[in-house]
């Protein structure tokens, strides 16, 4: 049996690209937030060995949507123990997760295992010299390797591609990723990147879509939701925490505390890295056409999602959360005991939602 999308089978292999062009996504332009980070890394490697502090502190800054395309070392590793996390038996393959903690990507992609209860181990790659990931040639997080084999990029094809194993247990982890073709591109600055095909679906056989997606509109509302987080929300995190000068500072307080730095590196990072992140989050202000006031455009997303969900439902899922729930969940997650999520909770509509997926993903009783 094939792979069912909109109303077809799609043979799981890898010609599925050329065997069927229309199911592939048009939209080969990497997201703003890379581009603005590899415009900017190459920016700060013309410093010379003088500016080392600063890469220093403009890499650890990316933290939250902008880490992953820096490139530069410096002398020292500060490299995390591998940790377990997760418990449960939904999912019978060995998982092993590189992230860093604070990106809204990797917290995604943690939230889905999570509710899903797959146990997984985390490596917290260090954000300067990423050695942990030294053996990829694909030098972002999140990875995802399954049974020490199998490598998966991209925290929606992550998630898609983990979502039709758990649904179609027949099929293998390789013929799965097939369905996710890997395609090269052009982003607004020249440099060739990487993109993924059907990154949003999940691949369900014909005979388990209705059970999976029992309304008409369920599918297409999870991937139109899917991609405003990946396209929109994530966008407007850097922008708020990184708002003003003491929101920065508390920031990388939180970033240093969650990593792996000696007490000079900590101190370093904290008070160089919030200076320079404050400044980069004005950059992100008029590159994402933000207003002066970048809560604004938070509250109005929030309530946006809310909205969409309407009176009716519990989640956008329904009685339980979908991918959309989990992504959305996932991302405003990493501003926890910060004031921008303070401030998100207290002036929109978004807390009975956000406390019903805590208990959701935790599988606490209400």
């Amino acid at each position: 049996m094939g792979l069912w999308k909109v109303g077809r089978l799609l043979p799981p292999s890898r010609s599925l690209l050329a065997a069927y062009p229309t199911l592939v996504s048009a939209r080969l332009s990497v997201r703003a937030h890379s581009g603005f980070s590899r415009g900017f890394a190459g920016a700060v490697r013309r410093t010379g060995s003088s500016g080392a502090a600063l890469r220093c502190a403009f890499l650890l800054g990316g933290g939250l949507g902008l880490y992953h395309t820096v490139k530069y070392t410096l002398q020292r590793q500060h490299a995390e123990q591998p940790e377990q996390s997760g418990s449960g038996t939904a999912c019978d393959v060995k998982l092993k997760l590189y992230q860093y903690k604070t990106c809204p990507f990797c917290s995604k992609v943690r939230v889905f295992l999570d509710y899903h209860a797959i146990p997984y181990e985390v490596v917290e790659v260090n954000p300067v010299m990423r050695q942990e990931i030294k053996w990829s040639t694909y030098r972002k997080v999140p990875i995802l390797m399954v049974n020490d084999s199998v490598q998966l990029k991209d925290s929606s094809v992550i998630i898609s591609a983990l979502m039709t194993f758990l649904i179609s247990r027949e099929k293998n982890i390789p013929e799965i990723v097939s369905c996710y073709p890997e395609m090269k591109a052009t982003n607004d600055r020249g440099k060739e990147v990487i993109e993924f095909g059907n990154k949003y679906w999940v691949m369900v056989d014909e005979n388990k879509h209705k059970h999976v997606y029992p309304e008409k509109t369920s599918r297409q509302e999870e991937i139109k939701w899917r991609k405003w987080v990946d396209e929109w929300l994530v966008h407007l995190i850097s922008p708020n925490v990184y708002r003003t000068p003491a929101e920065a500072l508390a920031s990388f307080d939180y970033i240093v505390r969650e990593g792996n730095f000696g007490t000079f590196e900590g101190v370093f990072a904290k008070y160089l890295g919030a200076a320079a992140m404050w400044l980069i989050s004005k950059r992100l202000k008029r590159r994402h056409n933000l207003q002066d006031d970048v809560r604004q455009d938070l509250y109005k997303a929030v309530n946006e999602w809310v909205a969409a969900i309407g009176k009716k439902k519990k989640f956008m899922g329904g009685e339980n959360p979908n991918l959309a729930d989990l992504a959305v969940f996932g991302v405003l997650k990493v501003m926890e005991d910060l004031e921008a999520f303070t401030d998100m909770m207290e002036n929109t509509k978004v807390k009975k939602w956000y406390r019903r997926m805590e208990n959701a993903v935790h599988h606490r009783p209400e």
